[in-house]
């Protein structure tokens, strides 16, 4: 193959084209390997709070306790929401608007109350961490206040003294979670903190490379979050295991009767991993914790033995969408909360991902083969 037609081979999906370097993660498929610049996210997850990951994603390194502990109170102080944002939220609850559509909407509604919307240099980085943070310290915020209003239940202001993961399930649920679920959480944040150039960070990227401000780069990987095809995937995997669960068949005859008739099971199979990925082991862990601590471990068993028979007999192995549904479920989260809270999340990253961006900044601007007609002859409207 010429230099011309390699240049001009088509790539559908930008699969396996390199669009950036980057120092924020890295995924080894094979072996079955995430790495935050260059720590293993088996140890973050086991050793790291979100708000340390956070710190290490947007500044390089790791904190040092005197550092975490000012993280974690600057991000403390920015979780109120305005009054007029919460009233926006109110509207949107009373229309039955869809969780990830609230999630968009008060990413970019946010920008108006910035005190740093009007900086005059879009890249300014001490400008944009500072955003970057309060946009990450509101969402879960508006996130709980959404779900309450909507179950007509009153907001529950953010507890100053609570970390950002139990904060959050204490707002949702109005008291403090327990040490397991709160710790899982916690993991669960940090394990889906970033992933290399997904569909997500890949729009948010491109949106930061025309120079458009971070409100709008967060709020483009909101969007593209919400398609099925990238952050619904979860749900799916819980919508399966209860009517797996109000089935008259055991669930491992469900799963080969599914298969049978041609229908796919959640929660399985990535573009990246050929093997488990890494975050599903991990979270498997958790998952069977939380059944332990509640005395109901019916969910777990359920996707372990599922786990099994799909690597046996298919040959595939579980993505991290696969064992986080039932650790939610066991939360008490209602199911059409987990793509909000992977916004929650990987929220981290692509505020880390637009500050890479334009630290060495050139517009993404890819081309499209044209495939139409040609040499057509154009007829004035009056003899069409």
């Amino acid at each position: 193959m010429t230099s011309d037609q390699l240049e001009d081979e088509l790539k559908r999906g930008l699969e396996g084209v390199l669009v950036a370097e980057s120092s924020l993660s890295e995924i080894d498929g094979d072996e079955g390997r995430l790495v935050y610049r260059g720590y293993t996210i088996d140890d973050l997850a086991r050793e790291a709070s979100y708000e340390g990951v956070l710190y290490l994603l947007w500044h390089g390194e790791l904190p040092t306790p005197a550092l975490l502990d000012a993280f974690r109170g600057a991000m403390a102080a920015e979780r109120e929401l305005a009054d007029d944002v919460l009233d926006t939220i109110k509207c949107l609850a009373h229309a039955d608007e869809s969780p990830m559509a609230v999630m968009r909407t008060v990413t970019s509604i946010l920008s108006a109350y910035d005190p740093d919307a009007d900086d005059d240099d879009v890249q300014s980085i001490p400008a944009n961490v500072r955003k970057g943070r309060r946009i990450t310290a509101k969402l879960p915020t508006a996130l709980a206040a959404f779900d309450r209003i909507r179950r007509g239940e009153e907001p529950v202001a953010p507890h100053p003294d609570l970390d950002h993961a139990a904060n959050f399930l204490y707002m949702l649920n109005d008291e403090e979670p327990d040490e397991v679920a709160a710790e899982t959480f916690d993991m669960a944040l940090v394990l889906h903190a970033d992933h290399g150039i997904n569909a997500s960070t890949f729009s948010a990227r491109v949106t930061a490379s025309t120079l458009a401000d971070l409100h709008s780069a967060v709020t483009s990987a909101v969007g593209t979050l919400s398609g099925a095809l990238h952050g619904g995937a979860n749900q799916n995997v819980m919508r399966m295991l209860l009517e797996i669960d109000e089935s008259d068949k055991n669930h491992l005859q469900w799963v080969q009767d599914a298969l049978a008739e041609g229908r796919r099971v959640a929660g399985f199979g990535h573009r990246v991993y050929n093997v488990k990925d890494p975050r599903a082991r991990i979270l498997g862990e958790r998952s069977e914790a939380l059944g332990v601590e509640s005395g109901d471990e019916k969910w777990y068993r359920y996707s372990e033995t599922i786990e099994q028979f799909m690597r046996d007999e298919k040959g595939i192995v579980p993505n991290v969408d696969f064992y986080s549904a039932s650790m939610y479920y066991q939360m008490g989260i209602p199911i059409d909360l987990y793509t909000p809270i992977f916004v929650i999340s990987r929220v981290g990253g692509w505020i880390a991902h637009v500050l890479e961006q334009w630290e060495d900044n050139r517009l993404i601007r890819p081309r499209a083969r044209y495939v139409g007609p040609a040499d057509r002859e154009f007829a004035p409207v009056d003899q069409r």
